[in-house]
């Protein structure tokens, strides 16, 4: 099979899956894309596919293709690379792919298996990743940190991975905050000296704040505190 006929395949499956309301629904979630390049379709639909084509001569062809026409094709390229188990080629996949990763929705998509179970390695991609300059790319690295380095892999000095990141790029700071928000609720004692002594921009310490006490990870005691550190 083609790469070209691979695309046209999976192109004809994915639109005989739109929901012309929920078309409209996803468009102004991801506002910094076209909404012409959204089809449509629903993530269990998106999700019971991938599930269809992983290991089928389709699916390894369709993930040689890049870039793709469509989001919900880099949904899909995301949901397929996950399902590969061997680290190295997962690490190789994501490097062709994140490059083209323009929005949120198909960054947090990305949950590979071989990561489930890295340590060191995982963290030496990680760094690599959040030096990139790549919004998206930054953007899963931080991802990873939350996922992956915040339970018994934890290191106080991770957190200083994401304070130091300098970004304007608001779905970047975003993760940093949700991130440092998660971290207040699992590593609160390592955490908190981050916003007391004001290492972050404002916008995204506030916004830390907020998501930490909209958290039920974070205790009622810690949530008041946290409010009187507020910029």
């Amino acid at each position: 099979m083609s790469k070209d006929s691979a695309a046209a395949e999976v192109q004809k499956r994915l639109f005989a899956l739109r929901d012309e309301e929920y078309q409209a629904f996803t468009a102004k979630l991801i506002p910094n894309i076209p909404s012409e390049r959204v089809i449509g379709v629903r993530a269990p639909a998106m999700k019971a596919l991938a599930k269809e084509l992983k290991n089928t001569p389709l699916a390894e062809e369709f993930i040689k293709i890049l870039p793709h026409d469509y989001n919900e094709e880099y949904v899909l390229h995301a949901l397929l690379l996950s399902e590969e188990k061997d680290f190295g080629k997962t690490v190789a996949l994501l490097d062709e792919f994140l490059p083209f990763v323009d929005n949120w929705a198909v960054c947090d998509s990305i949950s590979p298996k071989a990561f489930k179970k890295a340590d060191g390695e995982l963290m030496t991609e990680v760094r690599r990743w959040l030096s990139s300059g790549r919004d998206y790319t930054v953007r899963y690295a931080l991802g990873c940190l939350m996922k992956y380095f915040l339970d018994e892999k934890f290191r106080p000095e991770y957190l200083d991975l994401a304070v130091e990141i300098e970004s304007e790029e608001y779905y970047v700071n975003m993760m940093r905050a949700w991130y440092l928000a998660t971290a207040l609720a699992k590593q609160y004692d390592s955490t908190v000296p981050v916003l007391e002594k004001r290492r972050l921009d404002r916008w995204t310490h506030n916004k830390t704040i907020q998501k930490a006490v909209e958290s039920f990870r974070v205790s009622g005691e810690h949530k008041v505190y946290l409010k009187t550190l507020r910029y």
